[in-house]
């Protein structure tokens, strides 16, 4: 077995140049057998493996970064609240799911909030390459990240179909007006005849996606069109919108709501007008990421897979990564799923 070299003291770190001799090779070549470069023989990498082994070397990242241009980390930029992000489960299952990925590559990640104002300094520090890519979520129409981002010719991914540029950066999604239509018709099937609909934020594609939906099962129908308003992706913006449309429209009968979160607000509305849910005012939500199960009565809802959706946008980012190209336009949609429960 090979001896370290006697020039080496006790105590102190091996170098690389101590791994190329011991290897028999030059430095460059060790470097690239040690980062996993190309145009290395099969014997020298074994032999600069062997060295490694036999000295305890320890690349040092930085050094390793000049040569791979890597920074092993990967970002999931939300540009959202931090407040928002800490107490909606869409971003808890987002987390876990894209680290579920990350996790056996040892790559880290990095959470990057941005508010409106701070866009620039997010820019800013993705344009220095802290990190080898991004994966986008919950944008909104004055974002215009991805053109940012394609713009920058950084590795990226959106989860939810981005206003601009969705013709040069990959996203996943759900088809949300498939799954808004599916919950209205199921009301519709079940007799109500005054359907009203808590929208999301009209700047985020997903939420007009849904309205879009409701709109078309209600038109389809030949009910009243008009019993819209709009929330916020919140407790408190569900619970105000619903208590709107009950202050317009007395004999609502029916309430599709473009979340879960905004339906558990919904529902608090509706008990405190006096309304019996489902028996005077049916409910649908849209997420079911597990407090539509714990309300009362359980919601019935529709299911977005969002767990499969952030691991198929980090699965697309890392493909990007690995073959050291900027995004391309690859667009993958599930299919929404009903969830029938108590509330409808």
């Amino acid at each position: 077995m090979s001896q370290p070299p006697e020039d080496q003291r006790p105590g102190q770190a091996p170098t690389l140049d101590e791994v190329a001799r011991m290897a028999g090779v030059s430095r460059a070549t060790a470097s690239r057998a040690i980062n996993g470069g190309n145009r290395v023989s099969r014997p020298a990498r074994e032999a600069v493996e062997a060295a490694v082994r036999a000295l305890g070397y320890t690349p040092n990242p930085a050094a390793r970064s000049l040569v791979t241009r890597r920074t092993d980390s990967v970002a999931l930029v939300v540009p959202e609240p931090d407040e928002r992000v800490f107490s909606d489960p869409f971003f808890v299952h987002t987390l876990r799911s894209v680290n579920r990925v990350l996790a056996p590559r040892d790559l880290q990640l990095v959470l990057l909030l941005a508010r409106p104002d701070d866009e620039e300094r997010l820019l800013r520090y993705l344009r220095k390459r802290h990190v080898d890519g991004a994966i986008v979520v919950s944008h909104h129409r004055s974002d215009r990240l991805a053109d940012h981002l394609a713009d920058l010719e950084l590795p990226c991914a959106f989860v939810g179909r981005p206003w601009t540029g969705d013709d040069r950066v990959a996203y996943v999604d759900t088809d949300n007006e498939a799954g808004s239509r599916i919950a209205t018709e199921l009301l519709v099937s079940r007799g109500c005849r005054t359907i009203g609909h808590v929208a999301g934020p009209a700047d985020m594609t997903a939420a007009v996606d849904r309205r879009t939906g409701w709109h078309g099962a209600i038109a389809a129908a030949g009910l009243r069109d008009d019993l819209s308003a709009d929330g916020d992706f919140t407790e408190a913006g569900g619970e105000e919108a619903a208590a709107a449309l009950l202050e317009r429209c007395p004999e609502l009968d029916g309430l599709v709501v473009a979340s879960d979160l905004m339906a558990v607000g919904a529902l608090r509305a509706l008990e405190a007008a006096g309304r019996r849910v489902p028996r005077d005012v049916a409910v649908v939500g849209y997420d079911d990421l597990g407090m539509a199960e714990r309300t009362t009565p359980a919601l019935t809802t529709i299911r977005q897979p969002i767990g499969d959706m952030a691991e198929q946008a980090t699965r697309l980012l890392l493909e990007q990564i690995d073959d050291r190209r900027p995004s391309v336009a690859i667009r993958v949609v599930f299919p929404p799923r009903l969830v029938t429960r108590d509330s409808a």
